[in-house]
């Protein structure tokens, strides 16, 4: 198990095959997925857990799974991805995260965002990072504000259909 960034609290790392099982559960319940489309199948998780798996393999990041320290828990995930749809943010590269609900509430989410943004600074020379999230996930954007991030502007999001209630996304950004 490769660790790339270790916390007071947490340890950001690879994946282990026994993370699966609960990667699938987060991404399967509705409180976890209520700011996206939809919930992800057992098929579409276990298909992003093994891209993940190879992307930091490849290319030495992406959404790393994130574990507890003090019970060795996967609790989620945090990282980066390069932004591949058409925006006029892109190319760039995103900070997200999502956490088992059982986490939530704990500042996890802040404290493995705040190591992945110097892991992306320190390791791997970025200038820049944004964040976003629907207008409605204000969870997400308290923790993109207790980061450091700015807020830049609303846009619609070119994955959502045009009369979906998440089309309008808030775009954050920090310069590092």
């Amino acid at each position: 198990m490769k660790v790339f960034i270790e916390t007071e609290r947490l340890v950001i790392r690879q994946y282990k095959e026994s993370d699966l099982a609960d990667f699938i559960r987060m991404n399967q319940d509705e409180h976890v997925m209520e700011f996206f489309l939809r919930k992800m199948t057992v098929e579409e998780s276990t298909a992003a857990y093994h891209r993940m798996q190879d992307k930091i393999e490849e290319q030495g990041y992406a959404f790393f799974a994130v574990e507890e320290k003090s019970s060795g828990s996967f609790i989620g995930f945090v990282g980066l991805l390069d932004i591949t749809f058409d925006v006029d943010f892109a190319p760039g590269v995103e900070i997200g995260w999502r956490m088992l609900p059982e986490f939530w509430g704990k500042g996890y989410a802040t404290e493995a965002a705040k190591a992945c943004l110097r892991f992306a600074k320190e390791t791997l020379g970025l200038s820049k990072v944004y964040s976003f999230t629907t207008t409605q996930n204000i969870r997400s954007s308290n923790v993109m504000q207790k980061i450091g991030m700015r807020y830049v502007k609303n846009f619609n999001h070119p994955l959502v259909p045009d009369d979906h209630p998440l089309l309008v996304h808030v775009l954050y950004e920090i310069n590092m």
